[in-house]
């Protein structure tokens, strides 16, 4: 009895040497980098919450860069310079796809793995894209106006012409007018993702007395410029407004019923899977193919749909509960 007491300690004792002497999966120069379109945006705070937790779990560096405010050659230059330091991998959210093209391209012939998240670059080599499926987020923009304007209307669009995930957006506000042809889209303008320069333009529409019905913000500034506009005109609940995003402004203008509902994104979902993938590859973690710079096709799906939640004076304290408290900016 004693002797296979001996030999249990035995083995116990060397299953751990050998344990301790593995070499373990993760390490510490192993370094994870998410590059935004606007830092100062709350709603990239959330996403960095996400990136965060992931690269705990995993015990490696995460970190997020970006311009202060829509500058997308700044965004570019920060892209470049971190593509030249060779991190392990880049998450990047392209403001213009076509001027990252080449850079991401450059980026993945040298061996840096670079996930789009949020902002798709479609025509570069880039190895997925994670984020919402825009053009639904766009038609779903325009089902919660067409509830709100039972009779039809005429409606503004407040977006960034030439952003990829927008004029997505754009699109899919387009193909939903045909289910609604009360609802007509009278104007698209440009807010630059500023809320004062959405403020701005809408508040010029609606000083020259043009009928407008509702207003759809396709971003996150949208939605607090398009509400400042009404305050200053004493509109406020003459023009319904679907805007973009669960930024805490907006979600306090949803509780104040100044805002009827925002289409809501993912942010820490898209964040926190797109590190994952870019660990998976680092690791080989998917055995389709031997390695994933050699490979046919990316080792992964070349979409993943975060999906969007429709959110409302009904449900926004449920959502605000349901961010997790290091994801929130106040």
């Amino acid at each position: 009895m004693k002797r296979n007491g001996l030999i249990l300690v035995c083995v116990i004792a060397g299953a751990i040497l050998i344990g301790s002497c593995a070499k373990p999966y993760h390490t510490q120069t192993e370094r994870y980098v998410f590059v935004t379109t606007n830092i100062d945006l709350p709603y990239w705070q959330e996403a960095k919450a996400g990136f965060l937790d992931a690269a705990k779990e995993l015990g490696v560096k995460g970190e997020l860069i970006g311009p202060k405010g829509y500058q997308p050659n700044a965004e570019l230059v920060m892209f470049r310079q971190l593509v030249e330091e060779h991190p392990t991998g880049i998450c990047l959210s392209a403001a213009r796809p076509e001027i990252f093209q080449a850079q991401i391209d450059k980026a993945i012939a040298e061996g840096v793995p670079v996930i789009c998240v949020d902002a798709d670059s479609p025509n570069s080599k880039r190895l997925t894209y994670v984020g919402t499926d825009n053009n639904r987020a766009g038609r779903e923009s325009v089902k919660q106006m067409a509830k709100l304007l039972s009779g039809g209307g005429n409606v503004v669009v407040l977006t960034i012409p030439g952003q990829m995930n927008l004029d997505d957006r754009v699109a899919g506000v387009a193909d939903a007018l045909a289910n609604y042809p009360a609802v007509k889209v009278t104007h698209i303008l440009d807010d630059k993702g500023d809320a004062k320069v959405a403020s701005d333009v809408l508040t010029e529409l609606l000083q020259k007395k043009e009928k407008i019905d509702g207003i759809i913000c396709l971003e996150a500034a949208g939605g607090s410029g398009a509400a400042a506009a009404l305050h200053s005109l004493n509109m406020e609940g003459k023009v319904a407004i679907v805007a973009f995003d669960g930024d805490p402004e907006t979600l306090d203008l949803i509780d104040r019923g100044v805002i009827a509902a925002t289409i809501a994104q993912k942010p820490y979902v898209m964040s926190y899977y797109g590190l994952k993938l870019l660990d998976d590859l680092h690791h080989g973690a998917v055995h389709q193919f031997k390695d994933w710079r050699t490979a046919l096709a990316p080792p992964m799906p070349v979409f993943v749909d975060t999906g969007t939640i429709v959110v409302n004076k009904d449900n926004v304290k449920a959502y605000r509960e349901g961010i997790p408290a290091h994801a929130k900016t106040r």
